[in-house]
């Protein structure tokens, strides 16, 4: 058994280590909080979007925008989110298994993958494991900013535009509530596959889409505007990936954190058992010696 100045020691430092975690839990239930308005805040706009996306891509224009034209599948894109800072438990594995799977899957069909990271995790993982990394972005904070992934979606867009990826496809970790954090693999280009895909299945397309086509009058005309409509549309969602990530990444890491304030408290109370033991086998042994040395002198007198 270990001395009780050993297991002091123990209890002194695991106790400081409670307070750690505790603090960071408090602080990411507060960052938690921001993150789930910023991304309330969001969803109203993307899912307007992907519903004025959806009409366009059952239209008939004269303009056929690139992002609405199927192709043969032989190259594709993919934007991986994720957190720029560890300690969220399982939230990123997660994420990079489901992509890990994705890929694998393309590669068993002889199709090359473009890969896009935002997120030093995701970075870190493709960096280790391999991968045709053509674009990065950092977050640099719990905030996602459109000014920081813009410029790494646009390799992509632009790739697609040249056709050198025929699919764009974004991973995220979709918040489902503060205990629940699923990944989530979504298809971006191209559009009218999309809504092929989605009908009937998707809480964002509106059920006037299977009566009718719809379309639009366009001002000042239809190729001005879909190059630019649509290109804020791609950017929109990964925009809602980065903060639908960003608010599970929050409430992954408090609950991690308040997990670990808990062990701690557990493992505390053990050593203090512990402790408590060795204090009393002490105490009788130092009782016995003087009962013994005692007893000596008797038998000496």
């Amino acid at each position: 058994m270990a001395s009780s100045r050993d297991i002091r020691t123990k209890i002194s430092s695991i106790k400081k280590t409670q307070k750690i975690t505790k603090a960071m839990q408090m602080v990411a239930a507060s960052n938690m909080r921001k993150a789930q308005d910023r991304m309330q805040a969001s969803r109203p706009y993307a899912e307007k979007m992907f519903e004025v996306i959806s009409h366009l891509a059952k239209a008939r224009p004269q303009y056929r925008h690139s992002y609405l034209t199927v192709r043969e599948v032989k190259r594709v894109g993919y934007i991986v989110v994720s957190t720029e800072r560890g300690l969220c438990g399982a939230l990123n594995a997660n994420l990079l298994k489901e992509t890990f799977f994705a890929l694998k899957g393309w590669q068993e069909k002889e199709v090359a993958q473009d890969i896009c990271l935002i997120g030093t995790k995701a970075e870190g993982y493709f960096h280790r494991f391999g991968g045709n990394v053509v674009a990065k972005a950092v977050l640099g904070g719990d905030e996602a900013a459109v000014q920081k992934i813009i410029g790494a979606v646009q390799v992509m867009l632009k790739a697609f535009n040249e056709e050198k990826i025929d699919e764009l496809y974004i991973c995220y970790n979709e918040f489902v509530n503060t205990m629940v954090q699923q990944p989530k693999l979504r298809k971006l280009l191209p559009i009218g596959s999309i809504t092929e895909e989605t009908q009937g299945n998707s809480e964002w397309v509106d059920k006037e889409i299977k009566k009718r086509y719809w379309d639009y009058i366009y001002e000042p005309d239809s190729r001005q505007l879909l190059d630019r409509l649509l290109g804020r549309y791609i950017e929109a969602l990964v925009y809602q990936g980065c903060v639908e990530n960003g608010a599970c990444e929050q409430a992954a890491r408090m609950v991690s954190m308040k997990n670990a304030t808990e062990n701690a408290g557990k493992l505390i109370d053990e050593l203090q058992l512990m402790y408590n033991k060795a204090r009393q086998a002490a105490i009788t042994n130092e009782i016995s010696e003087i009962v013994s040395g005692a007893q000596a002198i008797d038998s000496a007198s």
